[in-house]
């Protein structure tokens, strides 16, 4: 769906249920507004931090929230690492880039060095320290977890070169209780845990989202309270499901999104999916294409 269409039918400044949602359209719960005060206060001292929830609850979101609102501090640099599947020779590489240094994978203590310097004079200059943030951060091999934590110590452990925020699923939780990155885990300063939410904050979320938008009546409230009740507390799974029947609702050309829409369009899915085939003595067999027409006249019927 382009821009000019949603704005033609609907007066909708955006898509209210798309990924690629301006800045303003983010929706700021108390939970990540703490979270980000914290970070604010850590890109002083240093540290890791860390985002954790269940898929589809928000945690890229929230972590986009965080960066923009670290980035708007002046003299405050905010780097996106992304290629967390990374080994060693490659987290080297890429963080080269992302502070514009040549730093060679055959050469890892002359790049340790030279990423450390560059921190060092960049505290000196602004007194923030650089901010890394890593979202999917569960993919981390747990020994460019460990360069990473050696990386950011300096003078005994005294002192934080960088702040890093990891963002990940419950295996990034797993992953840090483990005995090898038990001195990340313990080094944790603050924590965002995104939970599920219940009926009635999707409900808000949803309402909150068409009234930035630009449209509070795009939905009916029944519909609303619908897709909120069939969601099972995922903000992710509404969000699609919504943006089904927007689809849909344009190429009808209707003027409001209702439950009778909602029907209608997940019947007629339901009705074009391939019926079930039979089980027979434990085995998926198709039933068997016969012409009743052919069949008689070999029967001589």
């Amino acid at each position: 769906m382009d821009q000019k269409t949603l704005q033609a039918l609907y007066g909708l400044k955006w898509n209210p249920f798309s990924r690629d949602l301006p800045s303003e359209a983010l929706q700021k719960r108390p939970e990540i507004e703490h979270f980000c005060w914290r970070a604010e206060n850590l890109v002083m001292d240093g540290g890791f931090a860390l985002i954790t929830g269940d898929p589809g609850t928000g945690k890229s979101a929230a972590l986009r929230i965080v960066a923009e609102r670290i980035g708007a501090i002046p003299e405050v640099v905010v780097a996106e690492f992304s290629r967390p599947q990374s080994r060693v020779g490659d987290f080297y590489r890429e963080m080269g880039f992302l502070f514009n240094l040549d730093i060679r994978c055959s050469n890892r203590y002359g790049g340790h060095k030279s990423l450390r310097e560059k921190w060092r004079a960049h505290i000196e200059s602004t007194l923030f320290k650089p901010v890394i943030m890593i979202d999917e951060a569960q993919q981390m091999d747990p020994l460019v977890l460990t360069e990473l934590r050696l990386l950011s110590s300096d003078k005994f452990d005294t002192k934080v070169l960088i702040t890093v925020i990891l963002c990940g699923d419950a295996r990034l939780t797993e992953k840090l209780n483990t005995p090898e990155l038990l001195p990340i885990n313990s080094r944790l300063r603050t924590k965002l845990v995104m939970q599920s939410a219940t009926r009635e904050e999707l409900i808000e979320i949803l309402t909150e989202a068409l009234e930035l938008a630009g449209n509070p009546s795009l939905m009916t409230e029944e519909l609303i309270a619908t897709l909120a009740e069939h969601a099972n507390g995922n903000c992710r799974e509404m969000m699609i499901a919504a943006d089904e029947l927007l689809c849909e609702a344009v190429r009808r050309e209707l003027k409001q999104m209702d439950t009778k829409l909602y029907i209608e369009y997940y019947t007629a899915r339901q009705e074009s999916r391939p019926k079930p085939r039979e089980r027979v003595s434990g085995l998926t067999t198709a039933k068997p294409m016969i012409n009743v027409g052919s069949l008689g006249k070999r029967k001589g019927l």
